[in-house]
């Protein structure tokens, strides 16, 4: 029994362009059917699920009938634009035959680098997964030329699984696992059945690499594995052509590949919060809210602050300090320096009032703040 998979309450399932459109031949309707109708039982056993989709380049490839993956950047452009009408419209009415809300996510690394993009699209993930709506997600190649280049899904589910602290990764491939060789070259070649996801030994098994539709080998999938477990998600690598794959991870069977996490999903995340990201501003607080942070583990709201200094965006890291100069904490701030400025000491429900507009009732939430 994996305790791992059992256990997870919110899934990140990400499905290569291989499986999606039979190897180039379109989009396999039947095949995602069954993925959808297992993908619908999770939702009705309370799991969170968020699906990161490959194929639309593939999918218009196949649609205006081009055996090869276009080399140039339009060309690839053209093919994503193409490509991605039939497999959102797909996703769509597959799942709404089950009655199950999905909406579409167009995302690019750089949405989950830029701090201030980072925090919007968590906010929109986080409100589709509370209002039962699985966002339905791909890299948006027809504008973003360095993701065609040098992106992939499996990276973009990682990153993802981060954002949405994820407790497992999915990633379904044209292979049934990871090997500790090449099957295609060795058929001695092993499964891996478990593993830690940072043990080094792994990289040589990985080699290997990206068929003629897709862009991710296995090496790609070993980094994505490692990049989830940054952030406590344990990633599976198994194959998404096996009978009833998803239901069978579910009850906690041994398919695939599990590569495991070691840290504390919170605290790897506090971890990355603190060390990844340059301070562009501090707030001094009163009393009353260094205890609220300290005592009661709360967000920090504007009430609270009684002096800013530094310009900012939203989005950026912030020292939050006391009156006597002491770092209490750090976060990523809900507002920029002016805002800041204008709604320090105020109460939360006199933001829109001061601001004009409908705004986030805490300054830093304590999901985006670590203590000193």
């Amino acid at each position: 029994m994996r305790e791992q998979v059992t256990q997870a309450r919110r899934w990140v399932i990400k499905i290569g362009s291989a499986l999606l459109t039979a190897d180039g031949r379109g989009l396999d309707r039947n095949a995602m059917a069954i993925w959808v109708r297992q993908m619908v039982a999770l939702r009705e056993a309370g799991i969170d699920l968020v699906l990161v989709s490959s194929g639309a380049v593939a999918a218009g490839m196949s649609r205006l009938g081009w055996q090869q993956r276009p080399e140039t950047i339009n060309g690839l452009q053209a093919a994503a634009a193409i490509g991605q009408m039939s497999l959102v419209k797909a996703w769509e009415s597959t799942f709404a035959e089950h009655n199950e809300r999905t909406a579409q996510v167009l995302l690019t690394h750089d949405d989950l680098s830029d701090r201030k993009r980072y925090l919007n699209a968590r906010g929109t993930l986080t409100t589709l997964l509370e209002l039962g709506v699985i966002p339905v997600i791909n890299e948006n190649d027809t504008v973003a030329t360095d993701e065609i280049r040098f992106g992939d899904n499996d990276t973009l589910a990682a990153l993802v699984a981060n954002l949405v602290e994820a407790d497992l990764l999915v990633i379904l491939t044209d292979q049934d696992a990871m090997y500790d060789s090449d099957p295609r070259n060795n058929p001695q070649a092993q499964v891996i059945t478990q593993a830690r996801a940072d043990d080094p030994a792994l990289d040589a098994a990985a080699g290997g690499s990206a068929g003629a539709l897709g862009r991710g080998g296995m090496q790609t999938k070993l980094r994505a594995a490692r990049l989830a477990a940054r952030s406590g998600a344990h990633t599976m690598i198994v194959g998404g052509s096996i009978e009833r794959v998803i239901d069978r991870l579910k009850a906690g069977e041994s398919l695939g590949t599990l590569l495991t996490s070691d840290q504390c999903r919170e605290a790897a995340r506090k971890q990355w919060l603190a060390g990844h990201l340059q301070t562009r501003g501090t707030l001094t607080l009163d009393a009353g809210a260094v205890s609220a942070l300290r005592d009661g583990h709360k967000s920090l709201l504007p009430v609270g602050v009684i002096a800013v200094s530094g310009q900012f965006r939203r989005g950026e890291m912030l020292v939050c300090q006391d009156e006597q100069g002491l770092e209490v904490a750090r976060g990523l701030t809900n507002y920029n320096s002016d805002e800041v400025v204008k709604i320090m000491r105020r109460s939360s429900d006199e933001i829109t009032a001061i601001l004009g507009y409908i705004g986030d009732a805490e300054l830093i939430h304590r999901d985006n703040l670590v203590m000193s």
